[in-house]
This record gives structure tokens, sequence and C-alpha cells, in this order.
């Protein structure tokens, strides 16, 4: 088997950073895989929160131009983070899940106009939470069903920002991961084929809009 050399972060705080972005994935799916890939002195993080339908990035810089590409387990990365000497042991390499081996562009993104700032994005979840909570309360008992929940949940989550063409679920996702700064800070959606990504400091959140054909890259 394979041992890979520690990940040194640039910054310590970038080890803490990616230690609570993996904490947060592990809570929706404690079986969650993620996928690095690192090079040229630059780490990203890839992973799926179930339900969300998005694919979260992280990124941090690292202390060597250290070249990676592997799947593995979010649980057993968590634990061999040292937030102090702001380094991670990689685990051994898991069987990637189907979304690993389809993943954004690297290149090619333009900027997406009429993107509210953080803070009505943050409103427009809670109203959407809100409204779920309404609705579902006004269920009578025999259509209080997980069928009938799941399909109040999917029509509000799937409508869109504007002309965006973000669906909340995306700004969902950003929120619960902890991608959304502070205030009323502004954040950039960008577009690269039939990829949308929400992209703010702390993180971000892809998601393909339409069927489209693809570079489909091995994980490992």
């Amino acid at each position: 088997m394979t041992v890979l050399a520690p990940l040194h972060f640039a910054d310590p705080r970038e080890a803490a950073a990616l230690a609570a972005f993996l904490t947060r994935l592990v809570h929706y799916d404690r079986a969650a895989a993620v996928r690095l890939q690192a090079g040229g002195g630059a780490l990203a993080v890839f992973g799926r929160p179930p339900s969300f339908e998005v694919l979260a990035i992280r990124t941090a810089r690292l202390v060597d131009a250290v070249d990676l590409d592997v799947t593995v387990s979010a649980g057993e990365l968590l634990d061999g983070i040292e937030e102090a000497a702001g380094k991670a042991v990689v685990p051994a390499a898991v069987t990637g899940p189907p979304w690993a081996g389809v993943l954004p562009p690297r290149s090619g993104w333009r900027p997406v106009e009429g993107l509210p700032g953080a803070g009505e994005l943050r409103g427009a979840v809670a109203a959407a939470v809100a409204e779920f909570r309404r609705r579902d309360g006004e269920l009578p008992e025999e259509r209080r069903t997980r069928a009938e929940r799941d399909r109040i949940g999917r029509e509000i989550w799937s409508r869109t920002l504007g002309a965006t063409g973000l669906p909340l679920r995306a700004v969902h996702a950003a929120q619960s991961l902890g991608f959304l700064p502070p205030g009323d800070a502004p954040v950039a959606l960008m577009a690269a084929g039939p990829w949308l990504r929400l992209r703010t400091p702390y993180g971000s959140v892809a998601l393909r809009t339409a069927p489209a054909s693809l570079l489909v890259t091995p994980a490992s």
C-alpha cells in the first residue's frame, strides 16, 4: 500500500477551516468520501453532501508543490488533521463514488450577473425554510407522508434566483456548509458550459444545470 506524505498547509488556520468543512460533511453522511486534487501549491477538496445535489469545494494553500489526485474517506481525513501543526495525514484511497469521476472544469469560467449579496441569500433560504414548515404543517393527516414532504421540498428548493439559473438548494448548501460570508458581503456566481458555481471566500458549491458531454476524469 502506498503511504502518502502528510500535507503541510501554508497557514495553520487553513487546516482548521478544512476540518470544519469535513466535520459538516460527515454530519450529513458518516460514510462520506472526498476527492483530493493538489498541484502547484494548492489543494482542492471535493465532497457531495446528501440531499443538496451539489458538489462542495474547499481549497487551501500548501507549503509544498505536491501532486496528488486521490479519493479518501472524509472521516479518516478529518481524523488525520493536526490543526496546531497545520498538517494533514492523507488516508488510504477508497473506491470513488460516481460523482467523483465528473468534476467541474478548472478553467473557462465566466461571471453571471444578478446574484444578490450574502445577506439577501440567507434571507431567501430562511423564507424557503419557513414556507416548507408552513406547508408541512397545513398538510392533512392522510397526506402527511414522506413522499408528499419530499415533493414540497423539491418544489421549493428547485426554484431559481431570478434569471441566474441558480437553484435555492445550492444556496442552502452553501449556508449549511458555512460558506456564506457574514453580513452582506458580495459573493460570485460563475458559469462554464452546463456548470454553475457559487463562489465565496470560504468555499464553493457547483452543480450541473443541464445534461452535457463532460470530460470524465478517473477517481482514485
